[in-house]
């Protein structure tokens, strides 16, 4: 019986060691071109990736997006170069601890760091004295409202927002239902840096294929360049530590959903109702009441929580609608 344990013990051991540090897949064609076409900023001594990218002539708008959570500027992909034929520049960057930035291991990732890091951007692009236009999803959401606060609120920040478009964020604790691995995830202590090496492509497509409606699911290759940049500079190894933006949303909403509320910026909303994250219609409702003079676009009944990528026609009609109507 010894000798069997013994023998498992063996094979499993070097098995796992090999799991645990197998190396991150090899970019597709689309996200490699992807990659080529973005630069990075140091900020604070870390790598940030962006892509700026410009656009129609005869215009000066300026747009910059802001991604979600896990994944990436690349969540922009798929309405990019309709962007470019409306705005003078286009503006992208992965957040610290995504996609193709720098993913510090150990760091305190905070929404408000994350604010600092695209006023950052724009001022070494040399707009941080113009107004732009903010078009955030799901994480991007409470980075955009950081930016607001500053703007607004606080005097401090660097930003003159001219407009801001949300989608699908969690604004609203008492609306928002994480998935249940990213509570564990955010929660379990010294479990977590356990339970990040263990994921695989499998749970994570599994988790990210709950969140987009049934006919909208992303293709095969779509889930994997979705898990190739989560892969990058080992991000999956970081997922807790940035998940405690989950935390921050809670402790902060008064400043957050009162910046939202009281703001005189443009605002609209472009929302999937079959969103389990942000269900409808409780978030559109609370949405409505406590920001009535925002406009909102609510689309077809099967687009989920990733508008932009299950709808992107709908999702560019709704914006164009809403940034020609100022």
């Amino acid at each position: 019986m010894r000798e069997w344990w013994l023998l498992v013990g063996l094979i499993c051991v070097p098995l796992m060691a090999v799991y645990l540090h197998i190396p991150p897949p090899a970019l597709s064609p689309a996200l490699q071109k992807w990659y080529n076409s973005g630069e990075s900023f140091n900020f604070k001594g870390s790598n940030i990736f962006y892509r700026d990218s410009l656009g129609a002539v005869g215009s000066s708008d300026v747009v910059v997006l802001l991604h979600g959570f896990p994944t990436s500027s690349y969540d922009w992909n798929k309405i990019w170069s309709a962007l470019n034929q409306r705005f003078h520049r286009v503006v992208a960057l992965d957040f610290l601890g995504f996609g193709f930035s720098d993913k510090p291991r150990g760091h305190r990732y905070s929404v408000f760091e994350q604010a600092s890091v695209v006023e950052a951007l724009l001022a070494h692009l040399g707009l941080g004295g113009q107004r732009v236009n903010l078009l955030a999803h799901d994480y991007g959401d409470t980075v955009a409202l950081e930016l607001l606060y500053r703007s607004d609120q606080n005097r401090t920040g660097h930003l003159t927002i001219n407009s801001l478009c949300l989608s699908n964020g969690g604004l609203f604790p008492e609306t928002h239902y994480p998935r249940w691995i990213q509570t564990v995830l955010k929660d379990v202590g010294l479990l977590s840096p356990v339970l990040t090496r263990l994921t695989n492509y499998m749970m994570f497509s599994r988790s990210v294929g709950q969140v987009f409606g049934p006919y909208t699911q992303p293709t095969d290759e779509e889930f994997w360049d979705m898990w190739t940049s989560l892969r990058f500079n080992d991000g999956n190894l970081v997922i807790d530590s940035v998940l405690q933006f989950l935390n921050q949303r809670a402790k902060h909403r008064d400043r957050w959903v009162g910046a939202l509320t009281s703001t005189l910026v443009p605002l609209h909303m472009i929302y999937g109702p079959m969103d389990p994250v942000n269900p409808h219609p409780d978030f559109l409702l609370r949405y409505k009441y406590l920001v009535p003079r925002s406009t909102v676009t609510l689309l077809d009944k099967h687009v989920s929580h990733y508008p932009q990528l299950e709808d992107p026609l709908g999702f560019l009609n709704a914006y164009y609608g809403f940034i020609n109507s100022f």
